[in-house]
């Protein structure tokens, strides 16, 4: 899932992301810091701006942290001054990191959509401010003022206040247009512009608005306006694709328990596309981190006006501090970016985690210094966070934190507080207790017109069930609630459910706690086609 959460993987998705993240994972989306790489051919690994111990302090944290590849690139003064792959993009086949190899970046793909955007409102197409059903006149959101008054600043911005809801996209291939139409059956705890919430659906809805208005599509837009003009030719817009490639990192895993590597299959998910289905490498997003340093310019020719990139780079909305460092400053999310400080300098970054990677993406821009890292491992992951770190020591002339041991302190300190919270939940648990049904009562099929359709099935002594196109299985919990194993589908975890009865004594719907930031989602139970009738 894209981990696209800002204060999870995804520097705020969660893409998402996996629908549970550690604690750790949360922070290091609170940590992660976008670096820009830069053009083509990297000169001497050993620069001004990058530490001489790296080659040798990248493996060491690899190997710490059990992931199988990573690559990287750091640019300054528009130029790249170091680029480098590390360990393998194929375990099994023993197929080793080059700059080459593609990865998919997440969430760093929201920047690609703020920047179409930009380009946009430069040419009088799109304003930032204007409210979305002057494009959409069909926008509509589940609150009524959130339809009215709901502008593309809003949704490239995080600051709407929505519920995430990702599950909606991660669970489906509902289309781009669809996944807008449902917009509208999706409630949150929280009101209109009340805060920093990330939401995935929104960008997404951000690149589906810039393909309505430019009447390209947004993979036609950001391939003709973005790729083709910064040479990005590697970088495409599905997993897909990039097993087309004779460079391709495949994704990966780390059991939560036993610690162990293992590969997972590729998700395709095209219809997020805007918030996080791009994938690169370091020399295309090195190429990329330039142009962002800029000023809109790549030479003589003007890409975006100045003022456009530098709004994308402004910040629109505070972001929750947590528990953040005293070396990195205060954070708000701009737009495809989040806007702090390192020690003092400023920074702007942005991370991505999506099934199997994990993308960095940072600059400083006043040392006009960038760094891009791309990993084939979501989770647990902090290399590019510690990596980052440790080359903005040096660049800055400071002295140098151990920020893998205080990562691993914060882990099991965060661990401890995880365990604790299973304890008490298992404290409040019921035992022996039984469904108020025989197992092959609860199966059909149930519809919530946002989230689609969940279908029961008996399996052995519980049950199984699919949400569109993902499938679990359900294990009973206590009376008419049933739970998801952890891990259950290899990506995100499920939870419980809890199976209603009517006033007839029938299980007629299932209310699902998806979103932590809703009420719990409601599917009806859709009746049976009646048997066709007999002819006498």
């Amino acid at each position: 899932m894209i981990c696209s959460r800002a204060e999870t993987r995804d520097g705020h998705s969660p893409l998402a992301m996996t629908r549970r993240r550690s604690s750790l994972f949360a922070l290091m989306l609170t940590l992660a810091i976008l670096l820009p790489a830069s053009a083509q051919v990297a000169p001497s690994p050993h620069t001004q701006g990058v530490p001489d111990d790296l080659e040798q302090f990248v493996p060491a944290q690899m190997q710490e942290w059990k992931v199988p590849g990573v690559a990287i690139a750091v640019v300054q003064n528009g130029q790249v001054i170091y680029s480098h792959g590390f360990g393998l993009r194929d375990v099994k086949g023993n197929l080793p990191v080059t700059t080459e190899t593609i990865f998919a970046i997440g969430s760093i793909s929201k920047s690609f959509t703020s920047l179409s955007m930009g380009m946009l409102n430069d040419e009088s197409k799109l304003d930032w401010d204007k409210p979305m059903r002057q494009y959409l006149p069909e926008f509509q959101m589940y609150d009524p003022v959130a339809s009215e008054r709901m502008t593309p600043r809003d949704l490239i911005s995080h600051r709407v206040g929505m519920a995430g809801h990702d599950l909606i996209w991660y669970s489906s291939d509902f289309s781009r247009e669809d996944m807008v139409r449902r917009l509208r059956f999706l409630q949150s705890d929280h009101d209109f512009r009340s805060g920093y919430r990330y939401n995935n659906l929104l960008v997404m809805t951000a690149g589906y608005l810039v393909g309505r208005v430019s009447g390209q599509g947004w993979e036609d837009f950001v391939r003709r306006r973005v790729f083709e003009p910064l040479q990005m030719t590697s970088s495409n817009f599905s997993v897909l694709d990039s097993q087309k490639s004779s460079d391709f990192s495949h994704p990966y895993r780390k059991d939560e328990h036993s610690g162990a590597v293992s590969e997972i299959p590729f998700h395709v998910m095209s219809a997020i596309g805007p918030a996080g289905s791009i994938n690169s490498n370091v020399e295309d997003m090195a190429r990329y981190a330039i142009f962002q340093l800029g000023k809109g310019k790549l030479g003589d020719r003007q890409l975006v006006s100045e003022s456009n990139l530098r709004l994308t780079h402004t910040a629109q909305v505070p972001m929750p501090d947590g528990s953040r460092p005293q070396e990195i400053g205060p954070r708000s999310y701009a737009m495809g970016w989040v806007v702090s400080s390192y020690r003092g300098h400023p920074l702007w970054w942005h991370n991505g985690g999506i099934d199997g990677f994990y993308a960095l993406l940072a600059l400083l821009p006043d040392q006009n210094f960038g760094v891009v890292i791309l990993t084939n491992l979501l989770d647990d992951d902090p290399v590019p966070e510690i990596v980052s770190y440790h080359i903005y020591d040096h660049l800055l002339g400071l002295d140098s934190i151990d920020w893998a041991k205080r990562l691993e302190e914060l882990g099991e300190k965060q661990k401890a507080a995880e365990e604790q919270e299973h304890k008490n939940e298992l404290a409040e648990h019921k035992p022996n207790t039984h469904p108020s049904h025989e197992l092959k009562d609860y199966a059909g099929r149930y519809e919530n017109p946002g989230y689609g359709v969940i279908t029961i099935r008996p399996e052995g002594e519980g049950l199984s069930a699919t949400l569109n196109k993902l499938s679990f299985p359900l294990h009973h919990y206590q009376y008419d609630v049933f739970e998801s194993p952890p891990d259950s589908t290899g990506a995100v975890d499920v939870g419980k459910l809890r199976f209603l009865t009517g006033m007839n004594g029938n299980i007629d719907s299932i209310a699902a706690p998806f979103e932590p930031d809703a009420q719990e989602i409601i599917f009806t139970r859709v009746p049976e086609n009646p048997a066709p009738e007999q002819k006498k």
